[in-house]
């Protein structure tokens, strides 16, 4: 990590984590990318400074789901109006585009606070 300081604040030089997700199950896979992207994984973690690193994800239409999910599981989205909830069930969406459901997994893992869209935009599915 080299740090140089511009104007107050610490440069932050990010390294780049390929993953392959062949065979990997969702969940578990998420979780690595979260914490990938947090920078727990690092010894100089410090939970105020955003040192994570970028994700890169390739083979994201060869992820596995365990169990039941894919019949049962259902994803949705709000348009924030009256019956404005969209169901989309995880069969049709892991056919049509398997980086949304890695996508949303790995979203909802993230903290729940501003850093969470600038850590979403180091997430590449390739």
């Amino acid at each position: 990590m080299a740090w140089k300081n511009t104007r107050g604040m610490a440069a932050i030089k990010r390294e780049t984590v390929t993953i392959d997700a062949t065979g990997k199950v969702v969940g578990r896979l998420a979780t690595e990318i979260a914490h990938k992207l947090i920078g727990k994984d690092q010894p100089g973690y410090t939970p105020h400074i955003d040192t994570g690193a970028i994700v890169k994800v390739v083979n994201v239409d060869k992820i596995v789901l365990t169990g039941k999910k894919e019949e049962q599981k259902v994803h949705f989205r709000s348009s924030n109006r009256p019956s404005g909830i969209k169901r989309i069930p995880v069969s049709k969406l892991m056919r049509e585009n398997p980086a949304r459901v890695l996508e949303h997994a790995v979203k909802y893992m993230l903290p729940k606070n501003r850093t969470q869209k600038e850590r979403m935009k180091r997430l590449i599915i390739a």
